[in-house]
């Protein structure tokens, strides 16, 4: 499997749609009641949190980037 760069903010997001299906499954089954909108505040916020987290990632790793990281026109590295 090839490895990939981590993403925290997908993490976030799916956590946060993780825990709006727990919610809706445990009214389904009757351990609790849920209001059906409900949904609202756990989507939404979940998407701005991993929004904010998104950002952060990537301000954070901006700053550690180094010039040598970086691909430069004379190393023979086209764009594509």
């Amino acid at each position: 499997m090839l490895r990939h760069e981590f993403q925290p903010g997908r993490l976030v997001a799916g956590a946060f749609l993780a825990a709006a299906g727990v919610v809706f499954i445990g009214d389904a089954r009757g351990a609790w009641e849920a209001p059906w909108f409900a949904i609202v505040p756990i989507v939404g916020g979940g998407i701005c949190l991993a929004a904010l987290t998104g950002m952060l990632t990537r301000a954070i790793r901006r700053g550690r980037s180094t010039p040598e990281e970086s691909p430069t026109e004379g190393d023979g590295a086209t764009a594509r």
